[in-house]
């Protein structure tokens, strides 16, 4: 017969997560703890969120909390790709009123 050890984190009687060692158990729940203070934070926001938008933001910003304190300090994020020129161009474009343009004014 083996004997197992796992770390279970839990979080208001249910388990969210089990785990092989302590060290990933505790990470998690430290994750869960940004969490919970970023769903604070965002419930404050001037903008209207739904419960589980807030819950799905907070996580993932919990899950980016290096790269949004590095952005917070100042940093660049590395986050998001970046776009091709000529993709860039076309969004350029396409958020352009619609009509005549200056030259054609002219």
């Amino acid at each position: 017969m083996a004997v197992e050890i796992k770390y279970v984190v839990v979080r208001g009687g249910v388990e969210k997560m089990t785990f092989a060692s302590k060290k990933e158990a505790d990470a998690y729940d430290k994750l869960l703890d940004t969490a919970d203070e970023l769903m604070t934070l965002l419930a404050g926001a001037p903008v209207t969120l739904e419960p589980e938008q807030q819950e799905s933001l907070a996580f993932y910003l919990a899950e980016q909390r290096d790269v949004l304190q590095n952005v917070l300090r100042g940093g660049k994020g590395q986050g998001s790709p970046k776009e091709e020129p000529q993709q860039a161009a076309e969004k350029i474009d396409a958020d352009k009123p619609k009509g005549k343009s200056l030259k054609s004014v002219a």
